[in-house]
């Protein structure tokens, strides 16, 4: 723990930990409208905070824990897709079970107390495969997707109509009752449209009038949509959206997709987003006149199976969000956001009365207010240099500003918060592996490389891979015969022929004789791909064998449905008698999928139809093998993962569930390096694991979990070592917390505004461990002037000899504590000649501790 004084005045910011806890009373006689300030519910203007939750992306078990975590959050609402391939995997077949009951998900929102913005699109884009479209859409004869297309617009109405009406026959639209209080039509549609001119504005008058027509009762958004026709909202998608502006002057501004952070790609670094930085866009949002924020993601999870598009998308999808992939709290991310929730709320009786007076402050400083009707106002003040601080002058007060930094002040008088300034306590999360004696026990399969047979066919030329396979699996194998003669020259010479193979993605495995000869691969921003090198071959007849792999499918862009995979040709000899030799129109037998596919190997059933190899007889570091194996489920509720950082390429399936892909052997490429929340944030800046896996731990849901003899399967492309495979528990590791005291906090601020200022509230260290975890220990605490960063601390000039003793007997032993940062808790003031001669005397107490599950 570490606490140092440091001079303030009472002006500046402070963080205090409250419980706001949103209720939602709904009737069937309810609302919902716009105006310029703001959505109206019930005839009230709101100021509304979202959150985007992706159902198919958790278990449904997780649902209620992740909805709670995001209403203690400060969110009112949470918001969804809508995936088309998903709940209609073949044509009017649907499916609404599993991670896939929208109803049970759209329920579970209203219970917890909020509402939900139901982006049903039927395009999600969302890094998810296909953009959610299903592959069949691409065959119905005469389709062209997005556009003024009769086939498309006819699937479009179907399936939108189809979802509307089953949230209707449930009575969950906020007009009915229920929590559904937006609706949105297409997405980020405005880019194509650019792109494809008239046939593309066509097509949006016709989307809009044709969602209107459904007549939910709620109004309909379009996002990045500047030409979204009335009655629908343009909004705005982004890092930052306090430069956008709706098309009418009677719209609200909203921003639809504020990005907590960025997706993870194979072959990429892990990108972040500085908490500071995210209050930072929220509050500059606000402060101009925004009234609608969803981050995107609150809460990212998992692309589970081969629901992850792109191509080249991981399968987690984390997105640095403030609830973690597995659901646990990213402090200070989670914690920052909260309290820019409270205060952002305290202005909202301000932010909705009237427009803001913009009144300058410094070249780069700057107020907005906001006035009550009844009287009083907020303010927001603005620091936007990159490098220095700024003292400013406010209505006869000074303030002093962090750069990059927006302070509120709901009374234009006391600063509540600063996004600069974080009070949330920090946490740091280990993965810990689960105790198990001699490790995993693992039986192989070793999968051959494919010959004609049973499931092949054979045809002249090179196949285009997604119209052969339709995504029924990643895997499509070309196998061709190629006749050496035995005058060959380089068969005597030893410097073998040059196999060319061209291919539009994503990944290749070469085959020659049954033996693998070489790999390639593409990546997110190049999927196509050259194979180009020297193979082994022999006088007479010789097998080619090349896997052609998808690694997900696209999923943005104009006509991505036209977009092509698979090995296109040509493929060519270099180095034989007669120089070259083209094989891209011979025969060429196809065989889609795997053998262990067909056979279900994943399977509880498909498992046992095989003989595996066991014991010494497993094979390491050998390519296409399948992997099986059982094990117990541990005790407790941590969340589980897989650690595959001993492995190559391939998918993970527990109890038949498929995890998803995993490619740790594909190495994170990029810039990473020290970060710092100051300056315009993009996806490239502030990255992590450059040089290490772009993905090691793959979440296994506790759901899909029994007691005991759960059965992993593994398959392996590349050569992995199944023996380094572990199961682990994500857990949180030692949390730190830093609190300003003798600063006007919420609490403070509430206090007084209700009159009862007799007693003066200090503010409180907060700490909390993970589920089913106890604070250990208390490292360090030092109320004072300590020296360091969280987790390195020394003591510094000053310190109270009791800091440590007042955090270890409160702390200790507990969950979760709550200690008051006062002089008297920690024997004194130790260093009264440090304060400011004004009363504006502030401590800085930081706090680390190290917890373990019981």
């Amino acid at each position: 723990m570490a606490m140092k004084k440091i001079p303030m005045s009472n002006n500046n910011a402070s963080v205090v930990f409250l419980a706001f806890l949103a209720s939602l009373v709904c009737s069937v006689t309810a609302s919902v409208s716009y105006d310029s300030k703001a959505i109206t519910i019930n005839g009230q203007r709101r100021i509304l905070i979202s959150g985007s939750i992706h159902y198919p992306r958790s278990s449904p078990e997780m649902w209620p824990d992740l909805i709670q975590k995001a209403k203690e959050g400060g969110l009112d609402v949470i918001q969804t897709y809508v995936f088309w391939n998903g709940h209609e995997p073949s044509p009017g077949k649907y499916y609404f079970e599993g991670n896939y009951d929208l109803v049970k998900f759209v329920k579970l929102v209203k219970e917890g107390g909020l509402y939900v913005n139901l982006r049903i699109g039927p395009y999600v884009c969302a890094e998810w495969n296909f953009g959610g479209f299903p592959v069949w859409l691409k065959y119905i004869p005469g389709i062209n997707f997005r556009t003024d297309n009769g086939p498309f617009k006819a699937q479009m109405q179907r399936f939108t109509t189809k979802i509307v009406n089953i949230m209707k026959a449930e009575r969950l639209f906020e007009s009915q009752g229920g929590p559904i209080i937006l609706s949105q039509i297409e997405n980020e549609y405005g880019p194509v449209e650019y792109e494809l001119g008239s046939p593309g504005q066509a097509y949006t008058n016709w989307a809009a009038e044709m969602a209107v027509g459904l007549r939910t009762g709620v109004p309909w958004i379009m996002c990045k949509q500047d030409d979204a026709p009335d009655p629908i909202i343009n909004t705005c998608n982004g890092f930052y959206c306090d430069y956008f502006s709706p098309n009418k002057a009677y719209k609200p501004k909203m921003w639809t997709e504020a990005w907590t952070g960025w997706f993870t790609q194979f072959g990429g670094p892990v990108p972040h987003r500085p908490a500071e930085d995210m209050a930072f866009s929220v509050a500059s949002f606000i402060q101009k006149g925004g009234s609608f924020i969803n981050y995107y993601m609150y809460h990212g999870g998992t692309n589970f199976g081969r629901t992850a598009g792109g191509p080249f998308i991981a399968t987690s999808y984390d997105y640095d969000a403030p609830l973690d992939e597995y659901g646990l709290l990213r402090q200070p991310k989670w914690g920052h956001l909260k309290d820019l929730h409270r205060a952002i709320k305290l202005c909202e009786p301000a932010l909705v009365s009237g427009d803001a007076t913009v009144i300058p402050l410094g070249n780069y400083q700057e107020a907005h207010v906001y006035n009550y009707k009844a009287g009083g106002c907020a303010a927001f003040l603005a620091n936007y240099h990159q490098r220095s601080f700024a003292k400013v002058s406010f209505r006869n007060m000074h303030y002093n500003l962090p750069p990059w930094s927006i302070s509120i002040l709901p009374d234009c008088k006391n600063t509540v918060y600063n996004t600069a300034r974080v009070g949330a306590q920090s946490a740091t999360i280990k993965m810990s592996p689960v105790p198990m004696h001699g490790g995993f026990s693992w039986q192989t399969y070793n999968e051959e490389p494919s010959s004609s047979g049973d499931n092949t066919f054979t045809t002249v030329g090179l196949l285009e891979q997604i119209n052969t396979t339709r995504d029924v699996s990643d895997y499509l194998w070309y196998m061709t015969d190629v006749h050496i003669d035995p005058s060959e020259g380089f068969l005597k010479s030893g410097k073998y022929p040059v196999l060319t193979v061209l291919s539009a993605g994503h990944a290749l495995h070469v085959f020659i004789n049954g033996q693998l000869s070489g790999t390639a691969y593409g990546s997110l921003d190049f999927p196509k791909l050259t194979f180009s090198q020297g193979v082994r071959l022999r006088a007479g007849v010789n097998k080619i064998s090349l896997l052609s792999i998808a690694v997900g499918l696209p999923n943005v862009g104009p006509h991505f449905e036209t977009w092509n995979a698979g090995i296109l040709g040509p493929v060519t000899l270099n180095g034989l008698n007669d120089g070259r030799r083209d094989l891209s129109w011979q025969k060429w037998s196809y065989k889609i999928g795997l053998h262990g596919e067909a056979l279900s190997l994943h399977s509880i059933s498909g498992s046992s139809s095989v003989e595996w190899a066991e014991g010494s007889l497993v094979a390491q570091k050998q390519s296409l093998s399948w992997y099986k194996t059982t094990f117990n489920a541990p005790a407790g509720n941590s969340p589980l993962a897989l650690d595959m950082g001993s492995m190559g390429k391939g998918q993970i399936w527990i109890n038949g569930q498929h995890v998803g892909r995993h490619w740790p052997a594909y190495k994170a490429s990029g810039t990473c390096g020290e970060c710092t929340y100051i300056g315009t944030y993009n996806e490239n800046k502030c990255s992590t694991n450059c040089g290490e896996a772009s993905q090691r731990w793959y979440h296994v849901p506790q759901s899909w979990l029994k007691p005991a003899g759960n059965l992993l399967v593994v398959f392996e492309e590349w050569g992995g070592d199944p023996n380094g495979i572990s199961l682990v528990r994500r857990e949180v590791d030692s949390v730190c917390a830093d609190i300003y005291e003798w600063q006007p906090t919420l609490m403070n601020y509430q206090m007084q505004a209700s009159g009862n200022v007799n007693k003066p509230l200090r503010p409180k260290a907060h700490l909390s461990c993970g589920p089913g975890q106890k604070i250990r220990s208390i490292k360090f605490a030092s109320f004072g002037t300590p020296e360091g960063v969280c987790g390195s601390y020394r003591q510094g000039s000053c310190h109270a000899f009791h800091s440590y003793d007042a955090f270890n007997n409160l702390c200790v032993g507990q969950n979760s504590c709550s200690v008051t940062v006062a002089p008297e808790m920690f024997g004194g003031d130790p260093c009264p000649e440090c304060h400011e001669e004004t009363s504006s005397r502030g401590h800085l107490q930081l706090m680390t501790c190290y917890s373990r599950s019981k």
